[in-house]
């Protein structure tokens, strides 16, 4: 993550926990977020040179002004004016990182060969929980070159439980 971001998203950070605003910061930043997402096009718009300052700081307003927070606006056409706009994505990556571990919250990245049933989700996410004595936010991918098992990184702690990765310890212990 670039450090321009993340100083922006501290620093909002910072403002939302003086406001006790950071539920209602974190919302508005998703919704920007996925007006960026639904129009590339938008973040050209903010970032070129030929369109005057003036009207890109007012299309934020247009866009923005009725939907979030007069400070999270503010931070948008801050961003805007001083030609870092293009951080957002992120600057909001960073809130949300922040406001996690705030709230004792840990992501769980957890890969499977397969999907795993919304029963088998509940009980992983439970038993995370368990072992960390905190809030998981479990994110799942599908690796079919895992042959079976899972990995789940969770807080920088890889536990490879992977078939592919126990076969590896079997032909390491058989070669030695």
């Amino acid at each position: 993550m670039n450090e321009i971001g993340k100083e922006y998203g501290a620093a909002l950070f910072m403002l939302a926990v003086e406001e006790r605003a950071q539920k209602e910061y974190s919302a508005a930043l998703a919704k920007v977020k996925a007006v960026f997402t639904e129009n590339p096009e938008y973040m050209e718009f903010l970032t070129s040179p030929s369109i005057p300052l003036s009207e890109r700081l007012s299309a934020i307003e247009a866009a923005f002004g009725s939907t979030v927070p007069e400070q999270v606006l503010s931070y948008l056409q801050l961003m805007c004016e001083k030609g870092r706009i293009t951080y957002f994505g992120e600057s909001a990556e960073e809130f949300e990182a922040l406001l996690s571990a705030s709230e004792r919250i840990s992501t769980a990245k957890i890969t499977s060969a397969v999907e795993l049933t919304d029963e088998e989700k509940r009980k992983l996410t439970a038993k995370l929980e368990a072992l960390y004595k905190g809030k998981i936010r479990a994110e799942y991918y599908i690796d079919e070159s895992l042959l079976g098992g899972l990995i789940v990184e969770v807080d920088g702690n890889v536990m490879d439980g992977s078939l592919r990765h126990r076969l590896r310890e079997v032909k390491e212990v058989i070669q030695s």
